[in-house]
Formats: C-alpha cells, structure tokens, sequence
C-alpha cells in the first residue's frame, strides 16, 4: 500500500517525541508573536508597510530562527500545521491500514485526538476511537 509519508509514529512514540519537540513548539509560538509585534508577515516573507522583506534584503533574525525549529521538527517526520497555534499531526496508521494524523495543540497533554487526513483538524476524534 501506498502512503503519503515515509514515517509513521505509534501513539507511544508520538508521545516520547512531544517530550523533545514542546521546547521547540513553545520557542517557535514566541518567535511568531515577536514576528507579529513587528508586522512582518511570515507567509508572504515580508513586512505589511514594505515592498521588500524588510528594505535589507534579509529576513529578520526571528524569521530565520523559526525556520530552523520548523526544518528539525519537520525532519523528524512530524509536520507543522499551524504556527501560531502550535499545531502538529503525527502521521499514524490504523489498523485498518489507513494513514491518519495524529493531531496535538499547544497547552494540550498527551496525544489525545486524532484525524483523517482529508477531513483535517476540523474532523478532530478522541485518540480512543482511533
């Protein structure tokens, strides 16, 4: 069967991660809200009253260091949903071979919900009806 991703995490393993990946989810919803305070935008990588990133040709130092959390989190196999929110979804597969996320938010616990893929956050369910 064909995935969409390479790695999958079991809930245990999913859950060892977060252990490692909270300071990073944590130093990553700072560097945004400092981001914010500026106006720089960092989906279109520029800042509101400005042609260019920031008139230097360079982006702000909090940019780049964003970036490096969200390259080692994202090379651990766990994809970066929502940056301010601190969202990330482990991908997991079912028993019934499907590939679903496993979804965790800033301020919450333990992985306790999980969803399809297509249906995404919204489709949200408690990781024991995984």
């Amino acid at each position: 069967m064909k995935y969409l991703h390479e790695r999958h995490f079991s809930v245990e393993e999913a859950n060892n991660m977060l252990d490692d990946i909270k300071p990073l989810i944590e130093e990553m919803i700072s560097l945004k809200k400092k981001l914010d305070a500026k106006g720089y935008d960092v989906y279109n990588h520029q800042y509101f009253g400005g042609s260019g990133p920031n008139g230097s040709g360079a982006f702000p130092e909090e940019m780049e260091q964003m970036v490096d959390i969200i390259r080692k989190i994202s090379d651990e196999g766990v994809l970066v949903k929502a940056i301010n929110r601190g969202l990330i979804d482990f991908p997991h597969i079912r028993k019934n071979n499907e590939e679903v996320y496993l979804c965790w938010c800033w301020g919450e616990g333990e992985i306790a919900y999980w969803h399809s893929i297509p249906e995404g956050f919204g489709g949200r369910r408690n990781i024991n009806e995984l």
